[in-house]
């Protein structure tokens, strides 16, 4: 039997969480099979139970590392309500619409988030809450607490427009649902 280093068992278990959130936000959690999610991960269902309890805690853990992610990637836009337009304009992209397997977690499962149990909400309400507490910080520097109710209504209009414009079939409106909602983003910062 071979034995492999802790560390290699962290790298293993990352890549699994990083290729289980690609596919389900492209094919959704109910539509992602442990047996595809781990060929996705270049491994057999044998390994899964290795490194996860069940789907369940699978997915919990790949909602707690994409809204860590998100938030982490704050970090790369410019300082204050310039970064703020910057994320509205890329998160309202067509581009971010268009690939949902490399996007926003929120915008991509809410729906099913919803449904699922207890760690995978509490494990998104803590995300939600660090994203909001993000752009609070953006919104009022000196004061975030101030910002608390401003920012949660830039952050559900964003995630509701991105998810308005994917399920339009017609894609000039769903062009003109994410201009809109640009507009909208950016009255919030004023």
């Amino acid at each position: 039997m071979v034995r492999y280093a802790k560390e290699h068992k962290e790298v293993t278990r990352q890549r699994i969480i990083q290729k289980a959130g690609q596919r389900f936000k492209q094919d959704g959690i109910d539509g992602s099979g442990v047996s595809t999610l781990m060929s996705d991960a270049g491994l057999t269902n044998g390994a899964f139970y290795a490194h996860f309890a069940s789907k369940d805690d699978l997915v919990a853990n790949v909602v707690a590392a994409e809204l860590r992610a998100q938030v982490e990637a704050y970090d790369t836009l410019r300082p204050g309500r310039q970064g703020l337009e910057d994320l509205i304009r890329q998160y309202l992209s067509p581009e971010h619409r268009d690939h949902p397997g490399v996007g926003c977690p929120s915008a991509a499962l809410l729906d099913e988030i919803g449904r699922c149990g207890d760690a995978t909400r509490q494990a998104y309400t803590d995300g939600a809450k660090a994203i909001v507490d993000e752009i609070a910080a953006r919104l009022t520097p000196e004061d975030p607490r101030s910002a608390r109710g401003k920012a949660v209504g830039l952050y559900t209009m964003m995630v509701g427009t991105l998810q308005l414009s994917r399920a339009l079939s017609d894609q000039s409106f769903a062009d003109e649902v994410l201009e809109q909602g640009i507009e909208n983003g950016l009255a919030f910062l004023r």
